[in-house]
């Protein structure tokens, strides 16, 4: 099946093959920022996709069982297969930057890996699992490789980095408004030599894959400190550990995502040892921070794959010659044409602020980027679901059925508007950081106005400050 890109001279290429995906203008602009490395592990991506992955998307769904508990026990065997081939041609773990991870890293910065989850974005989860970059496990192998113990690392670095086990990030809570973390009421106290766990959770993803061995939990650890941003701390609990109850798995417009899930978790009186505290106690703000930037970016360039691929779908929909309505082709109805100049330039302009976000994480890491990521995160999902509206649209009741892929990528699209922190939150954050532009505004504005008053001065006109 795959004509075997890792043989080929990707550099001479021209054009690059991504620009069929993406386009010939938004390639133009980074191509400088792409090493030969960079470069050739790209075209190998795209080809994997084309070759190896959306083959595989229609295999996948029909090794999930059906039976509803067997679906949660299940490993798809195609996805460990793809796994495998991914890993042998060197697609593997492309999220995480040897400039920022020396040890474990690939030398990619994020500008280039931006355009390759674009890419995965086509293919869903199964895209990013099987190249080992998709969520919750990204986040969580960035916590251990950035915060982690030598111990830890060992423990549960390593495994998660060979694609052996799976991870789940437990933070947000049910009867708790978690869009606020300093909300989260889950109690992490030492007694001893161990730390106990207590708390109820829910849409924990990962938390329900049989392949699952860790959870990172976050808690409060002091919650009388008087400095609010240090009464929470995250500690790595073992998936089978005493006390962790998988109450069930959550639902997203009837999708269950089996069999990684979203599921409520409880943890009663869960006890690990005190070495699995990461970083610190009352750390646990700064760990979530470090952690949720790079995903909340990963999330958004994934999502601009899922737009384009759904772009597609639609254009492929209304010249379809079968579809003649009214001796006319579907684009000829109305605004079809508009619809999808408008999806088209709506894609082409987040991929824009996805791009800015990557390269001020490569030059200021996450912490440095906050406003550009908080910008895509507000804009690309909700950019991302109008496109795929639009596509459903020119289905018809197809395009909500699971005969497409639409339904099940809106799905996904919609929860991202909440994931990671709703619009909302993101909206708010932007918007306060540009109030604090307010003062220097001020000052310039008055600047300006004592040179035109010079201005109007030496002209011999009179003027007033």
């Amino acid at each position: 099946m795959s004509r075997c890109p890792h043989t080929l001279n990707y550099h001479a290429m021209a054009p690059h093959p991504v620009v069929e995906l993406t386009s010939e203008a938004s390639w133009n602009l980074i191509e400088d920022r792409f090493t030969p490395y960079g470069k050739e592990t790209l075209a190998k991506l795209v080809y994997f996709l084309q070759d190896e992955i959306l083959p595989s998307v229609k295999l996948a769904h029909a090794q999930l069982p059906k039976d509803p508990v067997q679906r949660w026990k299940t490993v798809i065997p195609v996805i460990e297969e793809l796994k495998v081939k991914a890993r042998k041609l060197g697609l593997w773990n492309l999220f995480l930057s040897k400039t920022h991870y020396p040890e474990h890293g690939v030398p990619l910065t994020n500008v280039e890996y931006a355009v390759m989850a674009e890419i995965l974005g086509r293919g869903g989860h199964l895209a990013s699992e099987a190249v080992n970059c998709s969520a919750p496990d990204t986040g969580n192998m960035e916590v251990i490789a950035r915060y982690g113990s030598p111990e830890q690392q060992k423990k549960w670095l390593v495994p998660l980095l060979n694609g052996e086990i799976r991870s789940a990030f437990a933070m947000t809570e049910r009867f708790v408004s978690s869009s606020d973390a300093r909300n989260i009421k889950t109690s992490i106290k030492r007694e001893g030599d161990e730390i106990v766990i207590n708390g109820h959770k829910w849409w924990i993803s990962g938390a329900g894959d049989p392949r699952t061995k860790l959870h990172l939990v976050m808690g409060k650890s002091d919650p009388d400190n008087a400095n609010v941003y240090q009464q929470q701390s995250v500690v790595i609990v073992p998936a089978d550990a005493p006390g962790v109850k998988i109450i069930r798995p959550m639902e997203i417009f009837g999708y269950d995502d089996a069999p990684e899930g979203h599921c409520e978790v409880i943890y009663e009186n869960v006890r690990v040892p005190v070495g699995n505290l990461v970083l610190g106690w009352g750390r646990g703000f700064e760990i979530i921070q470090g952690r949720l930037g790079p995903g909340r970016i990963h999330h958004c360039m994934r999502s601009i794959g899922a737009a384009s691929r759904a772009l597609d779908l639609m254009i492929e929909r209304v010249t379809d010659p079968t579809r003649n309505t009214f001796d006319k082709f579907l684009y000829q109805h109305g605004t079809v044409v508009a619809e999808i100049a408008r999806s088209r330039a709506e894609i082409e302009s987040a991929r824009l602020l996805v791009m800015s976000a990557a390269l001020q994480i490569d030059k200021q890491r996450a912490k440095g980027a906050l406003k550009e990521i908080g910008i895509a995160k507000f804009v690309v999902p909700a950019m991302a679901c109008g496109v795929v509206d639009r596509a459903m649209q020119a289905y018809g009741a197809e395009g909500l059925s699971q005969d497409q892929e639409l339904a099940s990528m809106f799905a996904q699209l919609r929860t991202l508007r909440l994931a990671d922190g709703p619009d909302e939150v993101h909206i708010q954050q932007v918007g306060q950081r540009e109030l604090k532009r307010a003062p220097g505004l001020h000052k310039r504005a008055a600047e300006l106005k004592e040179k035109e008053f010079a201005v109007l001065s030496k002209a011999g006109i009179k003027a007033h400050l």
